[in-house]
Formats: C-alpha cells, structure tokens, sequence
C-alpha cells in the first residue's frame, strides 16, 4: 500500500473533526520542547506497531517525515493497514502557521 502524504492543513482539519489519532514518533525530548495538541507520543526507538490505539484512523507525525515514513512501512512490514503520514512533520506545521504547544 503506497504511503499517503498528507498536508499540515489536511491533518489539522482532521484533528479538529476528531477523526484520526495522530502519533509523534519523534523522541520525549523533542515532543517535550513542541508538540502538536492532541498527539500521541510513541517514539520510534520503542515502536511497536501492535500496541497502537484502534479506535480511529492513525496518521504518523515527526520532524520531517522521515521517521514517520519509516513507521508507516513498521506498519505495513507487521501486516497493519496503515499508510497516512504527515508531509514536513512538524517543521511544516509550524511553517504552516498552526499552533504547538510545549
């Protein structure tokens, strides 16, 4: 399943729809000094891709898009359906304009 890059505004809108669960992959450190309200801290150094939330869609969340691309295929390596990461990570969110919290 392809990766699906979505945009700062396209997961902001989400969020406030209550329709995804967004995951920040990065480390405590890095979601400590920003963080997007409402996100999940799961970093990747621990990831399990079995111990997510199912309750609603998930989108991954990093710096960059990087680290949330390679959970993405964690994902998809362990058999979940899952393909939607945000484009830029927090960096575009930022550039984006939208709000964090620290």
């Amino acid at each position: 399943m392809p990766l699906k890059n979505l945009s700062p505004q396209e997961v902001a809108d989400l969020l406030a729809q209550n329709a995804i669960v967004l995951i920040d992959v990065r480390e405590a450190w890095e979601y400590d000094s920003a963080h997007i309200k409402g996100a999940r801290l799961v970093p990747l150094s621990t990831f399990d891709p079995h111990r997510l939330p199912d309750d609603k869609p998930i989108v991954f969340q990093c710096a960059v898009g990087g680290r949330s691309a390679n959970a993405v295929a964690a994902c998809q390596a362990a058999g979940l359906a899952l393909d939607s990461h945000m484009q830029g990570g927090i960096q575009a969110w930022i550039a984006a304009g939208l709000p964090v919290e620290s």
